[in-house]
């Protein structure tokens, strides 16, 4: 069995064509917002309904609780202002 030797080369080839890289680079996918860190008391009932939500969805609870915050600090801001 022989095997051939396969020249990559820039430019078009057939009707395939070489396109710039457009993907963000990894940092850029990992974007963090700026977070504090708070003591907050919540009742069982919501905690259970958070944890079972996200673990549905294979997401840590506390994103989907800050998400929530966010979300409703952003409306009201809106609301406002």
């Amino acid at each position: 069995m022989s095997r051939k030797t396969v020249k990559y080369t820039t430019g078009e080839i057939g009707r395939a064509r070489v396109i710039e890289d457009f993907l963000p680079s990894p940092d850029e996918l990992v974007a963090r917002d700026d977070t504090v860190k708070v003591t907050l008391q919540l009742s069982r009932r919501s905690l259970d309904f958070f944890k079972r939500a996200a673990k549905a969805r294979r997401v840590p609870y506390q994103r989907m609780i800050r998400a929530l915050v966010d979300q409703y600090a952003e409306k009201q801001g809106k609301a406002k202002g």
